[in-house]
């Protein structure tokens, strides 16, 4: 079984008497239920599983409650005698989203404290992005992630002592051996074909057939952009639309969104579209980057939603859609493949699953920087850029980035293939696998 990092979180839910219901929050197809079946058929007597899309689709049971008597009975009624005492029972409420007004109600069932509860929901930012009922003060939402890189080695046979012993290095800044580094390397550049959708990695796992990944991460695909067409019933196309456009604009120079090309419509702006862009990223499925002209710490206060950035919230889904079966434009950097929009992908996929908000840095004279991220540590900001090529120490707007006295600026990051660690004129460089760390 894959190792998650979110089972310690579990855990220490199911065993610690909370006031709030968690909920896990996540894109389809990241291993939500499958995890959350694990952690509590391993802890409880009692283990009660309810989907409540799959009841939505078919006999609508759960539909028309509005008490929690409604809800026991409806649950008695599937449950039998598997209802014990709460310290014994887990029900789990999977794609909750699928009835809204059952997020409300989890204050209640959590009131009476019946049973413990926990919940799950693929499209579950949507659903409380616009709901004015949430109990927010009663769940806890945790949001859940596909495999990160650090996750990928463990899968593939790395313990907990190099684990440790590699992040030892990095705060240390400090260099892996040659051989170290090249087999890190060689499992990242397999990442970056594998992803970290569970049963991609799976299927990576078991039969090394990169036909068996690519069928996988297609078929996810799909079903995104399945969700959302199904979503926007009136308007279709807008969603799937922007959502089908990622790829290409990530493969642009400056991988900005723009919204003319969307409908092919002149006079366009973000605002006509800007439901559009929420859904896929509240439903997990789009990380979004915002821009950034003044990097002054907090960088939300002078973010510009208007000039967005959108990744896939997969790489391994990204360079399927790139680059099909070709695993050598990939492992073996072939000339004449740009793998800038894969790289900055990956980074992106990283800093989201550690919790950082993504911001780039737009500035008409001085140039791009890939991403910006917070220290509250150092109180600052801390741009990054990421090379994929041999050409990693070329980065004119990170050095005039660094130099702006008016951005106090006290760490900077390069993230490349190169295996060396150094701070050169204010800026150090890393092996792009370190991203695992940040």
């Amino acid at each position: 079984m894959l190792y998650r990092k979110i089972q310690a979180a579990l855990k220490d839910y199911f065993s610690l008497e909370s006031n709030k219901v968690l909920i896990i929050d996540g894109a389809r197809q990241v291993g939500k239920s499958f995890i959350i079946r694990h952690v509590g058929q391993e802890m409880f007597e009692n283990y009660i599983e309810v989907n409540l899309l799959e009841d939505a689709n078919g006999a609508r049971f759960f539909e028309s409650v509005k008490t929690p008597q409604d809800f026991y009975l409806r649950l008695s009624a599937i449950a039998g005698g598997r209802l014990g005492e709460r310290s014994k029972t887990l029900v789990f409420l999977d794609e909750i989203q699928a009835y809204p007004h059952l997020l409300t109600m989890l204050k209640f069932l959590k009131a009476e404290n019946r049973y413990t509860y926990i919940a799950s929901g693929s499209l579950l930012g949507v659903a409380l992005s616009q709901s004015v009922s949430i109990p927010m003060g009663s769940i806890q939402v945790r949001h859940m992630y596909p495999l990160d890189f650090e996750e990928f080695l463990i899968a593939n046979g790395f313990g907990k002592e190099i684990i440790d012993y590699m992040r030892d290095q990095f705060l240390q800044e400090k260099t892996l051996d040659e051989g170290m580094h090249a087999k890190v390397l060689d499992l990242f550049k397999k990442y970056l074909l594998v992803g970290g959708m569970p049963d991609a990695v799976n299927a990576f796992l078991e039969q090394i057939d990169i036909v068996a990944i690519r069928d996988i991460q297609a078929e996810i695909h799909r079903y995104y952009g399945a969700d959302a067409s199904q979503y926007d019933k009136d308007n279709k196309l807008k969603i799937r639309r922007v959502y089908d456009m990622i790829p290409s604009n990530l493969e642009n120079k400056r991988k900005r969104v723009f919204v003319n090309q969307i409908e092919g419509k002149a006079g366009k702006r973000f605002s006509d579209y800007a439901e559009e862009f929420d859904y896929l990223i509240q439903a997990g499925i789009a990380l979004e980057v915002k821009a950034v002209s003044q990097p002054k710490f907090p960088l939300l206060e002078s973010s510009r939603k208007n000039l967005l950035k959108l990744y896939l919230n997969d790489v391994g889904i990204l360079t399927g859609l790139l680059y099909g079966r070709n695993i050598g434009a990939v492992l073996d950097e072939e000339s004449g493949i740009n793998l800038g929009s894969v790289y900055e992908s990956v980074v992106a996929q990283e800093l989201n699953a550690h919790g950082h908000e993504l911001y780039y840095y737009d500035n008409k004279r001085n140039g791009e920087v890939d991403f910006l991220v917070e220290s509250d540590k150092l109180l600052s900001v801390v741009p990054i850029e990421v090379k994929s090529g041999k050409d990693y120490k070329v980065h004119s707007a990170l050095n005039a980035f660094v130099d702006n006295a008016e951005y106090n600026i006290k760490k900077s990051l390069v993230l490349s293939n190169n295996r060396d660690i150094y701070t050169e004129n204010g800026i150090t460089y890393m092996p792009i696998y370190y991203v695992m760390f940040l």
